[in-house]
């Protein structure tokens, strides 16, 4: 995996900050859940494109629905990411869903579900 350089890693959070305000605040697609968290960032080091990767509460529809209202309102958040954020270029956006934060609360549930177990098996 390639090292990103300190401008990149400032240009990231950067970027990562004003869409999560954008699509908070002035995104008015219902099908964008108000939910949405901006989990990670990455963008190319000619700023061309940018992959932004997202994540939200409910199931696999409510998920495909956002990526959805997203991708149709790429246009207005990279216009709107361009008034914010001062770049030569504004990378052109890609939305990607990121599982992590439902597997690390179900991997949490699991490890629960163990130590309750061994906690009852101790006990007898």
């Amino acid at each position: 995996m390639k090292k990103n350089s300190n401008r990149i890693i400032r240009i990231n959070e950067e970027i990562k900050h004003e869409l999560s305000s954008i699509i908070r605040e002035g995104l008015k697609d219902p099908r964008v859940d108000t939910l949405i968290s901006i989990v990670h960032v990455d963008t190319t080091p000619d700023l061309k494109y940018c992959k932004v990767f997202f994540s939200t509460l409910g199931d696999e529809a409510k998920h495909q629905e956002t990526l959805e209202g997203l991708k149709n309102s790429a246009g207005f958040i990279r216009r709107e990411l361009a008034r914010k954020v001062n770049l030569r270029n504004t990378p052109e956006l890609k939305f990607v869903i990121d599982y992590s934060i439902e597997y690390g609360v179900n991997l949490n549930k699991l490890i629960s579900e163990v130590t309750a177990h061994d906690r009852h098996e101790d006990e007898e």
